[in-house]
């Protein structure tokens, strides 16, 4: 009896490693985990490409000069978030369902990119001529950083045509040898000892362009063909990037309106502490938007609902597991980490760093469920989730940072982030209960 019991335990043993094994197998083999840990990989290298970039720069254009060049990074990324439209994200979703339409994606996005961007830029400049008060520059830095704006957008634009036919090892490649270029040639300046704001800022554009060359090269090989731009292709998919745009700066306003906020009611001091503590949470962050950034273009280019559904379900619960267990190890390691980092100094953004690891949990879900319903035609509860969870953070500030100082911040955050969530959930279930009758 004990011989037959002690072999039914070794059958049960053999079978969960059996199972074990072929699920690692299964993992290790998927072209999705493969994506995610390869962008993964790239953007941790970036960061620190980005770090040795940032203290060279500032070294050898003092605080002056590293904030002119910094102001002017500003300008082109914020002209580049304004203008977009949100037609990157349908980039993304229309060629994932429709790769025969690749070639005239391309034209769109450089007719767009160019179009768009240049008057975009035009505007701005014009503007800044005749209320030179207004610009945050002057001279020859301020009309490089608005010719950024153009050039940039197409950039944007071909970089998700790329993640939406999956070329998505091309993708890094492009983004890691671009910052390896720049800081190149930010070294060819200091040997060159033509160092100002401008000539640094050169080299960024240098960068921006061959990058641009290099994925349009990439999507060239995809049969591409001349034809003219589809203005009907534009405006099918100007509905689906309009919401997905205001979706984009409502979670702007949700999760970003914070530390102005503070600034505003606290000083600036107390803005210091909070931005250390989103740093950080950025940092964590950086694990759901790299899934994030996958999972769309394979949800987009799924058929079945269903199987769309059963494997975001899948990724949200793993990503929501692992951002669970790295928040409840990051908040025992907050006091020492953000102390040997920063300083004791900086040991007031503890508190507000470990307020804000639950929201950032419930950011890591929500953020795969809003890819999920961007990649059913983008409905519009992605606009209402966002923008319910925008109003609740601003009201939640007013009241809680007078009160709660930069910890209140946090809870606010935390707060906005669940409600996202749970709308997200809410409008989930009731599509899959009515798609199940």
């Amino acid at each position: 009896m004990r011989e037959k019991a002690g072999s039914v335990e070794q059958a049960i043993v053999l079978s969960f490693w059996r199972n074990c094994s072929e699920y690692v197998r299964s993992v290790r083999e998927s072209n999705f985990v493969r994506n995610v840990a390869g962008t993964l990989t790239t953007r941790v290298l970036l960061l620190g490409i980005g770090f040795v970039t940032s203290v060279l720069v500032a070294r050898i254009l003092g605080p002056e000069g590293r904030g002119a060049y910094a102001v002017a990074v500003a300008i082109g990324a914020i002209g580049v978030q304004l203008s977009n439209l949100g037609l990157h994200a349908s980039n993304t979703y229309t060629v994932a369902k429709k790769p025969e339409v690749l070639s005239t994606l391309i034209i769109n996005s450089i007719v767009v990119g160019i179009g768009l961007g240049g008057v975009a830029a035009a505007v701005t400049g014009f503007l800044f001529y005749v209320k030179p008060n207004l610009a945050p520059l002057e001279g020859l830095l301020l009309w490089l950083s608005l010719c950024w704006i153009p050039f940039g957008l197409c950039y944007l634009f071909l970089q998700n045509l790329l993640l939406g036919i999956d070329e998505v090892r091309a993708y890094n490649k492009i983004e890691l040898a671009a910052k390896i270029l720049s800081v190149c040639l930010v070294i060819g300046v200091i040997l060159s000892g033509a160092v100002t704001a401008e000539a640094i800022f050169v080299t960024s554009l240098i960068t921006l362009g061959l990058s641009l060359v290099w994925a349009f090269a990439i999507l060239n090989n995809y049969k591409f063909r001349v034809t003219r731009p589809s203005f009907a292709l534009m405006r099918e998919n100007f509905g689906y990037s309009l919401r997905g745009y205001a979706a984009a700066l409502f979670s702007f306003v949700a999760l970003r309106l914070d530390l102005l906020l503070i600034q505003y009611l606290l000083g600036v001091e107390q803005a210091g502490y909070y931005s250390v503590a989103m740093a950080l949470t950025d940092a964590l962050y950086m694990l759901p938007v790299t899934v994030g950034t996958i999972l769309f273009p394979k949800l987009s280019g799924m058929s079945d609902d269903h199987q769309r559904w059963r494997f975001t379900r899948k990724v949200a619960g793993i990503v929501g597991l692992l951002m669970g267990g790295t928040a409840i190890v990051a908040s025992f390691c907050a006091r020492p980490l953000i102390n040997t980092l920063y300083g004791a100094a900086f040991d007031p953004a503890t508190a507000a760093f470990v307020w804000l690891l639950p929201g950032i949990v419930l950011l890591s879900v929500s953020t795969l469920l809003m890819n999920y319903l961007a990649s059913v035609g983008m409905p519009p509860v992605v606009m209402y989730s966002s923008g319910t969870a925008a109003l609740a953070n601003v009201g939640l500030n007013f009241k809680l940072i007078p009160s709660f100082g930069i910890q209140g911040a946090s809870v606010s955050m935390t707060v906005s982030a669940g409600i996202m969530l749970a709308i997200a959930l809410w409008y989930i279930h009731r599509i899959q209960a009515s798609t199940q009758q």
